[in-house]
């Protein structure tokens, strides 16, 4: 399924949409309903979905070698709701997209940085890198849990 880059970023980039579909719903609903838990239930899904795409676009901007305006772009599209499926697009239509993940050292003097090593080792193990990254959303996400939502709590 996520054999290149490209199907890893734009699952991401639609679920974030998704994402924040629920949540506004969520706060529709605490507005016209009285239920709050719409909102923790849309929040709490948008706010773990938001973080993985995060992770996700770091991941592909390193594997991709994106500058930092086109890495930055994709990382701040997920604030802008619904920004991450044209980010998708332009990022795909640019050529930021192209290829598949880089599991091989090249002649290019980057892959012989430490990093780069790393992330090919990582990257022939997926599972490991899978379960590492979101093992790194849940930490994340449940530290932001205990400092609270923003805005504070009601």
């Amino acid at each position: 399924m996520f054999r290149a880059p490209l199907n890893l970023f734009r699952t991401l980039a639609i679920a974030e949409a998704i994402s924040w579909t629920l949540l506004i719903a969520g706060l529709i609903l605490r507005a016209s309903a009285d239920l709050a838990i719409a909102v923790t239930i849309g929040g709490g899904i948008h706010g773990f979905v938001f973080l993985a795409y995060g992770a996700t676009a770091v991941l592909v901007a390193k594997n991709q070698r994106w500058g930092a305006g086109a890495t930055a772009i994709a990382i701040v599209s997920a604030i802008v709701p619904y920004a991450t499926i044209p980010t998708e697009l332009w990022l795909h239509r640019s050529g930021r997209l192209d290829g598949a993940w880089r599991l091989e050292r090249t002649g290019d003097p980057r892959d012989g940085a430490w990093h780069d090593r790393l992330m090919r080792w990582f990257l022939h193990r997926p599972w490991t890198l899978a379960i590492l990254l979101a093992g790194a959303v849940a930490v994340l996400f449940v530290v932001l849990l205990v400092v609270g939502p923003p805005g504070g709590r009601d």
